[in-house]
């Protein structure tokens, strides 16, 4: 492409409608839904991701539940929030009563530097969590 079509196509880019992404209240509105509107408590879970990512395209996410994984002290399922991509819920992990560590690791897409939110759900009812701050310098998920 010459410079001269260059200038041209350049005002047309900016009526390109800017890509979707959820908001704080949308990321909080999916954790809500997922532990039916009981406030997840600091703790017990830890989330391990880097907190610069160079490209938001895949983004390796582990998530660690403080558990003894027995009859009565289980995790059953761990969800992981986003605040700023175009969907709010990025992965719920379910555990069976004979699974032996709470354990998720993953690979993620980041649309740009955003806050995470980790909730495990626990067999007594209550929810516990861990959040991360992620600059990325690459965005990744930009639809267009």
């Amino acid at each position: 492409m010459t410079p001269r079509r260059l200038l041209l196509a350049a005002p047309a880019l900016l009526l390109l409608p800017p890509a979707a992404r959820a908001s704080q209240e949308e990321m909080e509105a999916a954790m809500r839904a997922f532990t039916g509107g009981v406030t997840p408590r600091p703790g017990r879970v830890s989330m391990e991701i880097s907190p610069l990512v160079e490209n938001g395209n895949t983004v390796p996410l582990s998530v660690l539940v403080d558990s003894p994984m027995s009859e009565t002290d289980r995790v059953r399922a761990i969800a992981v929030f986003n605040q700023r991509n175009p969907q709010p819920h990025v992965i719920t992990m379910r555990f069976g009563p004979r699974a032996g560590r709470a354990v998720l690791a993953t690979h993620i897409r980041l649309a740009t530097s955003q806050t995470l939110l980790a909730v495990a759900a626990m067999a007594d009812g209550s929810y516990w969590s861990d959040s991360a701050q992620v600059v990325v310098t690459l965005a990744a998920c930009v639809e267009g």
